[in-house]
């Protein structure tokens, strides 16, 4: 297996994740409950293209087949994105993108912390640059998450409706293919298995905080990282690339 290709996929499996996720939170820029709120949600979104656009440069440079960071994540079908099912998910009412977020951030924190102690130099100065950011994300959501469970009763239903809706596309996070495994054997990839208690044990401190029950015996969805993905995918690429593809010469 070619390992710089092999690298190349596992970072934009990366950069897919934080873009989709990016252009989930700008759907929402002006329809933020508050101000304050808006902001927030917006920069969240900046951060997450910001780290999607490292993530890609760094693909390209090892791929060296031509293609541009923006063609990556722009002029490629559905099946050919490797994003996670939870990021794809549509942002509902604010308690359904503040658990979106939530759930998301709790494990790219651990993913990073993880890939700061990677073989690949540059891979792990990505992530150490990510974590700051990825850090915040889940402060922000987790606090939001814990005021609305223990908020009026609409709240806390709606935040455990969130909950529950959202849950079946968690076991997805820790999916792993034939990528993770070369990757691994190089000390360059993380091991998701491992990822998997931590992630479980920080998230359920925060909904235990929030008044929130454990899902229980929930068919989990797979997919994402090897191409198949849920119905909104295609919805919001459609969107998210139209420009790219009605004018596919244009230049800054």
């Amino acid at each position: 297996m070619d390992t710089k290709k092999t690298v190349a996929n596992y970072c934009i499996r990366i950069a897919d994740d934080h873009l989709i996720q990016a252009q989930r939170l700008a759907e929402l820029c002006s329809y933020g409950p508050i101000l304050e709120e808006d902001l927030a949600m917006t920069n969240i979104s900046l951060d997450c293209f910001g780290q999607a656009e490292f993530f890609y440069d760094y693909a390209v440079e090892l791929l060296a087949d031509g293609r541009t960071a923006d063609a990556i994540a722009f002029r490629r079908s559905e099946r050919q994105y490797t994003n996670h099912l939870l990021v794809e998910q549509p942002n509902g009412d604010f308690a359904m993108t503040m658990m979106r977020v939530f759930l998301y951030s709790a494990f790219s924190k651990l993913w990073f912390e993880a890939l700061v102690h990677s073989n690949d130099e540059r891979l792990a100065a990505l992530a150490a640059k990510a974590l700051k950011e990825a850090k915040y994300h889940l402060r922000h959501s987790s606090e939001w998450v814990i005021r609305l469970g223990n908020g009026t009763d609409e709240s806390l239903n709606r935040c455990q409706g969130a909950l529950i809706a959202l849950w079946p596309f968690t076991d997805n996070l820790f999916a792993s293919n034939e990528v993770d495994a070369h990757l691994m054997e190089l000390g360059i990839a993380c091991d998701m298995a491992q990822l998997r208690g931590l992630w479980d044990l920080s998230v359920k401190e925060v909904l235990a905080d929030a008044n929130l029950l454990f899902p229980e015996k929930v068919h989990m969805q797979k997919g994402g990282i090897d191409g198949m993905h849920s119905e909104h995918l295609g919805h919001l690429l459609c969107e998210m690339q139209f420009l790219q593809r009605a004018y596919p010469d244009a230049k800054w």
